[in-house]
């Protein structure tokens, strides 16, 4: 599964005028059946919704106070994730003649158009408060409280990464919630600029808008739903300035050529913008090329196996990436280790969604030409190697992606197509530039030259040769 939680909001999402229904109820119960954690993210303060939410119980965690309270069901432990409101706020407030005042944990609420007062008492008394809105309501918190500062709480508790949750929502303060999640919904009552945002809308409102993002998870993990926006990880440009992004998940990806640099260049840049966008990733490395990356645990080196329960023992944070070196091992020993580690990468996918991504430097050492290829049935991989004619043709067969370097690309297209059984397109491209590689999707009808965007790694590792 890659979409493991589903975050959703109360009131107008869930909940129509404060009441779930029963086919809800079941609908989450089926979810959570699958395996799926379910979180609560509310504007309400918890005493209030456990006073009209008997089923909460079914939630793994609840994000209430908008962001600022977190509670666990299952122990009835409340923890606060930021300050309380002062006396003096809330008594200005009463004194100012502001009504209806809610008083939470940390939230105070009231309704439109009190916000007039609320800024000019924040402003007044020289707070650091935000004012937040939600179809009427007007809540006052911290700065930088939100719902998905308290989702991205819930997260870590749960050992969860925010690339493997859904969220949907309807209201104003659902804006950051549907942000922070890699899918994001809006009921079809939301309004319309979190539904303009979204990548989905449900066609039915309230919980059974619900009911239907739950469907839909459980038959398809939502693949049959793509998103509105796809994700991407940015390679580089065209020779018109085009920007050439691969998917943030689902891709298999192929980097050949016979210049080491400009492969691991590439290589690199990809996994320094998983990194910053929060995607863990694993690399298995052949040779110790990637011993400069930053943002990754390093295991093993040129007198020190690494051990591949250390590495998915590490792998079980969703923000720790790692690279395994795989320098002191023989030639012969690396296939069954990879084949070894790889099955293992998959048993932790299909649990936890990930690693995200796998990068395998010098796959022809894993999957060599004359071999019947590697059954591992896992996608969002990047094969690196010098030459894809000897790499297994079964292996090749699924590439979507693929970047060619060297002085003659379109030969080791023509190659790959082969092995792909597609059709080679026409290039009339001979010899590439430094920094550029021919580049080639599976249902593209051309090539296209890459200008590989620039690796703050490779700029390192440049500048340390300089100097040597």
């Amino acid at each position: 599964m890659r979409y493991l939680a589903l975050a959703v909001d109360f009131d107008g999402t869930l909940a129509h005028d404060g009441i779930v229904g029963a086919e809800v109820i079941a609908a989450l119960e089926r979810l959570a059946a699958t395996g799926r954690k379910l979180i609560l993210v509310t504007g309400r303060e918890l005493d209030q919704l456990l006073g009209i939410f008997p089923q909460i119980a079914l939630f793994d965690r609840v994000v209430a106070e908008n962001g600022a309270l977190l509670y666990r069901p299952g122990s009835r432990e409340r923890q606060l994730l930021t300050t309380g409101p002062t006396e003096l706020f809330v008594a200005e407030l009463r004194r100012r003649g502001v009504s209806p005042l809610s008083v939470g944990n940390s939230i105070v609420a009231t309704v439109e158009p009190n916000e007039i007062i609320v800024l000019e008492t924040i402003r007044d008394l020289g707070l650091e408060l935000q004012v937040t809105f939600n179809k009427g309501a007007v809540m006052i918190l911290p700065a930088g409280v939100t719902k998905a500062s308290g989702l991205l709480t819930a997260l870590v508790e749960l050992n969860l990464s925010r690339h493997n949750v859904v969220a949907i929502g309807d209201g104003e303060n659902d804006h950051a919630l549907l942000e922070t999640a890699e899918y994001s919904a809006a009921v079809a009552n939301a309004l319309p600029l979190l539904r303009e945002k979204a990548d989905r809308v449900t066609s039915r409102t309230h919980g059974e808008g619900v009911i239907e993002l739950i469907d839909d998870l459980i038959s398809t993990d939502l693949a049959a739903a793509p998103t509105r926006r796809p994700r991407t990880i940015v390679l580089g440009s065209d020779e018109r300035g085009a920007e050439i992004s691969v998917p943030a998940a689902g891709a298999l990806l192929l980097i050949a050529g016979d210049n080491v640099v400009e492969k691991w260049a590439l290589a690199a840049g990809i996994l320094e913008r998983l990194c910053v966008q929060g995607y863990q990733f694993c690399v298995i490395d052949s040779g110790g090329v990637y011993k400069e990356l930053r943002g990754a645990v390093k295991f093993g080196d040129a007198r020190r196996s690494p051990g591949a329960s250390e590495v998915l023992t590490a792998l079980e944070k969703p923000d720790v990436s790692t690279v395994v070196d795989l320098s002191a091992l023989s030639a012969d020993e690396r296939p069954a280790f990879c084949t070894n580690l790889l099955g293992r990468l998959r048993e932790l996918r299909a649990r936890s969604g990930r690693p995200h991504w796998i990068l395998v430097d010098e796959i022809r050492h894993l999957v060599p030409a004359n071999s019947p290829g590697a059954a591992q049935d896992l996608d969002a991989m990047i094969y690196v190697t010098a030459k894809p004619d000897s790499v297994a043709p079964s292996t090749l067969r699924d590439i979507t992606m693929a970047a060619m370097f060297g002085a003659a690309p379109a030969n080791a297209i023509q190659a790959l197509c082969q092995a792909c059984e597609v059709p080679v397109p026409l290039s009339t491209r001979g010899g590439l530039a430094r920094g550029q590689a021919l580049w080639w999707t599976r249902d593209g009808h051309s090539l296209r030259v890459l200008n590989v965007a620039s690796s703050q790694t490779a700029k390192v590792s440049a500048e340390r040769a300089a100097h040597a």
